[in-house]
């Protein structure tokens, strides 16, 4: 394959679209600096960054710390996406997670793609988008407080979003490709809702339909995604009535965003945290939430051990 080093991805990849070339694969999401275009059996590889590392087949170490992310600025992505970082350490590589915006509402620039990942999910924070995902039914709309899990290779495509839609991806590895996929097209005309992929099942989260329920000294919503994943993964709405300690957790990441109001993190020390701050605890570590406003809620992301499939 061909390789061009170019000073703007974006242009190179339009002007070679103009050529004729179709885009098979990006990365990475968030601030992408290659990309791979073919026509006619030919291909050609673009990148700003040459030396820059890909995405690889074995899955990254995990090096655990603690990470408290408050403001920042979002850079532009892919599909007209502007990402800000909530893992500036990426715990290894292991692990990426993004405050992903869309300023203008309407159509997304968004294609037919998957990605080659262990595990992802997407969380509605404001706004709402319509999505269409392989073998799923039809297109659909994702409100705020509502979920999805992407498992691996699942096709699926963003069409249009409210203006100001803000969702929260997560996913390992941190770094992983786009992959245009030019031969489905969605929705693909049945529903099989038990579908394994790579022993995950697609999971869609409904806010709206799940209760509050008992937890610690609070309650939270629990979203199903246990089971969806085969244990990879816990994800839940807290809502504390007065302190709440956690335990320590004994799988890989502990993950905290501030879904409303604003609390103290009490871990190594106190650290006030408010609408859009996030946090990582390492494993093994207990941590407190304290003096939480009357309307604080926090999306809770944990994961266990990952291993070599």
């Amino acid at each position: 394959m061909r390789e061009v080093v170019c000073e703007d991805l974006n242009l190179a990849i339009e002007d070679l679209r103009k050529q004729g070339f179709r885009l098979d694969l990006i990365y990475p999401a968030d601030d992408p600096y290659t990309a791979e275009m073919s026509r006619g059996g030919k291909g050609v590889r673009i990148t700003t960054r040459p030396d820059a590392p890909g995405p690889s087949s074995d899955l990254p170490p995990f090096t655990p710390e603690f990470i408290l992310t408050q403001g920042g600025t979002s850079v532009a992505g892919r599909a007209g996406m502007n990402y800000r970082d909530l893992l500036p350490g990426r715990l290894g590589g292991r692990y990426i997670a993004s405050h992903i915006t869309i300023p203008v509402g309407g159509p997304v620039a968004d294609w037919v793609h998957y990605h080659r990942i262990r595990w992802q999910m997407i969380y509605v924070h404001r706004g709402w988008a319509r999505v269409v995902y392989e073998d799923q039914g039809a297109p659909f709309v994702m409100e705020a407080g509502d979920l999805v899990l992407q498992p691996p290779e699942i096709r699926h495509q963003v069409l249009e979003s409210s203006a100001g839609l803000e969702v929260i991806e997560i996913g390992c590895p941190a770094l992983h490709a786009t992959f245009a996929d030019h031969e489905m097209a969605l929705p693909t005309g049945k529903a099989d809702r038990d579908r394994n992929f790579s022993g995950q099942r697609f999971l869609h989260h409904v806010a709206k339909e799940a209760p509050w329920i008992p937890f610690g000294s609070g309650a939270a919503r629990e979203t199903g995604m246990r089971t969806a994943t085969g244990g990879i993964a816990e994800v839940r709405m807290i809502r504390p009535n007065g302190p709440m300690e956690f335990p320590a957790h004994h799988g890989e990441l502990v993950f905290g965003f501030v879904i409303a109001g604003s609390a103290r993190l009490d871990f190594r020390g106190d650290h006030e945290i408010d609408l859009a701050d996030a946090f990582v605890i390492p494993p093994e570590e207990e941590w407190s939430i304290l003096n939480s406003s009357a309307d604080f809620q926090l999306l809770h992301v944990t994961t266990s051990k990952l291993h070599e499939d």
